[in-house]
């Protein structure tokens, strides 16, 4: 009775994008010790890890690039090399997996000496000169096959600058995924370990978002649909559903919302304690997600969700 009345469908593999980080090397994959059940993968293991997310019937991944500090710079040079690491990884996916849809990340923070999302003018993030190198960053992903580009630096107008670069070089069909709406937030904090990006000063407040605006968050989704976004994103997900809701009811484009690194954290961290029960906490939680209104969701419990489900 309760299936047959049920308002929200079930979460189910065209619902989910699994995130993956990507590291120089071989035969090499290294734990992140705050997010438990994922890790960094050379190449060689994205694939067995990606032949293994596609047994449960996934679709759909995201790739993060990390980086030694030997190959950090201030204009951020490893981002949009053509051997760079994603673009590495992605031809290595689309030649095994052509029908994996590759979401690629595009921000300097990884990639840069001082781990801020824009280069620096003095102690400050020159916005209008970091256009140029995240729209390098996304050709570079696109020439590698990427599906979508989803820059996530939140500098202003670099969808605009994104959208003419793809365009010039070819590349009209790449879609962008903008993190339109992406607030500075305290969940970030495992990811920042996973990806190696923790600002080597100040915060990222004067670019990402303040977590008490709503009426911006449209302000900002609605001027990256102009510039040319495909999607718009929310993130981080949780502490924001009435956000993701509003870009639903307000906006004409599929909503993505991003469950991140401290809200799967937290999750398998109270499971390990057997507070929670994580499977019935992480069906609740990616439901409240589709039910606020996301299209997509990109979440770490992506892989094992879809294995409980086919476990049923």
């Amino acid at each position: 009775m309760r299936d047959i009345i049920r308002e929200t469908p079930s979460v189910t593999a065209d619902d989910l994008v699994q995130p993956f980080f990507v590291i120089d090397g071989k035969n090499k994959s290294e734990t992140i010790a705050s997010m438990p059940g994922i890790a960094r993968h050379s190449v060689d293991r994205l694939i067995k890890a990606a032949a293994e997310f596609q047994k449960p019937g996934g679709k759909a991944v995201l790739l993060f690039g990390v980086v030694d500090s030997s190959q950090k710079n201030s204009k951020a040079s490893a981002a949009y090399s053509k051997d760079s690491i994603v673009a590495k990884a992605i031809k290595a996916i689309k030649k095994e997996f052509p029908q994996i849809i590759v979401f690629t990340d595009v921000c300097l923070c990884a990639y840069t000496d001082h781990g801020h999302c824009g280069v620096l003018k003095g102690r400050i993030i020159d916005n209008d000169a970091s256009l140029e190198f995240l729209s390098r960053m996304a050709l570079t992903h696109a020439d590698a096959g990427a599906d979508f580009v989803a820059p996530s630096d939140m500098m202003d107008f670099r969808v605009k600058a994104i959208r003419e670069a793809l365009a010039k070089s070819g590349h009209e069909n790449t879609g962008i995924l903008s993190y339109a709406v992406k607030y500075a937030s305290a969940f970030y904090g495992p990811f920042r370990e996973a990806a190696d990006s923790v600002p080597q000063f100040g915060d990222r407040k004067t670019y990402q978002m303040d977590p008490a605006n709503k009426r911006e968050a449209l302000k900002e989704a609605l001027k990256d649909i102009k510039e040319g976004a495909d999607m718009v994103m929310v993130k981080p997900a949780l502490a924001y559903l009435d956000v993701v809701h509003l870009l639903k009811e307000k906006t004409n484009v599929p909503v993505a919302a991003y469950n991140v690194s401290g809200e799967y954290s937290m999750v398998k961290a109270a499971a390990a304690k057997h507070w929670i029960d994580e499977r019935a906490v992480t069906s609740e939680i990616l439901t409240s997600i589709k039910r606020a209104g996301a299209d997509l969701i990109i979440t770490y419990h992506a892989q094992e969700y879809l294995t409980w489900q086919k476990r049923k």
